[in-house]
């Protein structure tokens, strides 16, 4: 059996290429090269880091015997993941571009050149599990709850989970950074990565106008009742929930609650009235391929590090569901994902709108 892997320069995906080659299989190394210096505001001259990561990558795979190559994704990238990220931005969304990496690099992209190569599966170094259940393959969170990734690969296909291999979804982390120090790897110390990759130092905004080249003009900072409180940089600098950076002198503290694009305004409020307990999430993907004829219930995570909550969920159409949460979550957020769960198996997600 063959198998593409997907190595990133980090240790992660280098230990699951050391182990899909222990299993037994064929392996094929390869980085995805998804953007240039230009496009996350590095000069030019400068050595991005994506280049570093590249060639950690290039060490590992030689040092194991493998074949590796690079693969430039630049345009495609731009297209399905920088650019929704900046038009989400300008609408008042916040989007989690990791996720549509995920789905259309990934498992996409990559998922075609793994056929063109003729390789059975594609491995990556991700915290998540597969299963196999009568005939169907399940999503699930991965042993080291502390790593799990489930959230991120809500939108993975009965075929893209059947043609793929997570090694390290049994793993601790300290156990993979054991197994990359016994093996001499130039990356078993290397630290994991916090930013968005194209976003290296934090600054999105600063991102966004690079790309787009206009300003984004100043607005109102306004009450639930439209009373103006003060004047904001550009609604792509704020994100629901945000506290720091307002600028904004008050007697109590106050929260970005909504953003509103049309108006290029900003309603303020307090951290009360963050919380809602409802949320529709929109382009939904169920994992088995079936919708519920019925509302059900399960339990609901809206970001990364939030843990699962309690929730009743009703499939309003193919696409869409409505959530309604037994207690009231705070900044549910236009753009995040909402990923169902029914124990450590994932049963789909989709963008909260």
């Amino acid at each position: 059996m063959k198998a593409l892997i997907a190595m990133s320069g980090g240790v992660d995906s280098s230990v699951a290429a050391y182990l899909a080659q222990q299993q037994g299989y064929d392996c094929i190394g390869c980085t995805m090269k998804l953007y240039h210096n230009e496009d996350a505001g590095i000069e030019r001259s400068r050595t991005c880091c994506s280049l570093d990561d590249v060639e950690d990558a290039r060490s590992v795979a030689y040092k194991l015997g493998l074949p590796f190559y690079v693969f430039n994704f630049t345009d495609a990238f731009r297209d399905t993941v920088i650019r929704k990220f900046i038009e989400s931005y300008e609408k008042g969304i916040t989007p989690n571009p990791c996720i549509d990496c995920n789905r259309y690099m990934k498992f996409e992209k990559l998922y075609e050149r793994a056929k063109i190569l003729g390789c059975d599966y594609i491995v990556t170094g991700h915290y998540v599990r597969i299963e196999e259940q009568n005939g169907k393959f399940l999503l699930k969170k991965a042993l080291d709850e502390t790593k799990d990734q489930s959230y991120v690969l809500y939108s993975m296909t009965q075929e893209q989970l059947a043609h793929t291999i997570f090694p390290l979804g049994d793993m601790r982390k300290s156990e993979v950074r054991t197994v990359a120090e016994q093996n001499g790897f130039i990356n078993a110390d290397k630290p994991d990565s916090q930013d968005i990759c194209f976003v290296p130092n934090g600054d999105y905004a600063s991102v966004i106008k690079l790309h787009t080249g206009k300003p984004y003009p100043y607005g109102n900072f306004v009450d639930k009742q439209g009373n103006v409180l003060g004047h904001h940089k550009g609604i792509i600098n704020y994100t629901v929930g945000q506290r720091k950076g307002l600028g904004i002198s008050s007697g109590k503290p106050l929260y970005v609650c909504d953003i509103c694009p049309q108006s290029n305004s900003i309603v303020l409020g307090s951290n009360d009235d963050l919380f809602h307990n409802d949320a529709i999430a929109t382009d939904f993907n169920w994992i088995s391929g079936e919708i519920p004829q019925n509302e059900f219930r399960c339990k609901v995570k809206i970001r990364y590090r939030q843990p699962e909550q309690w929730a009743t969920v009703t499939p309003t159409d193919k696409n869409t569901v409505h959530i309604v949460f037994d207690e009231a979550q705070r900044a549910i957020t236009a753009g995040q994902a909402a990923v169902l769960y029914d124990g450590d198996t994932v049963l789909g997600g989709g963008a909260i709108k």
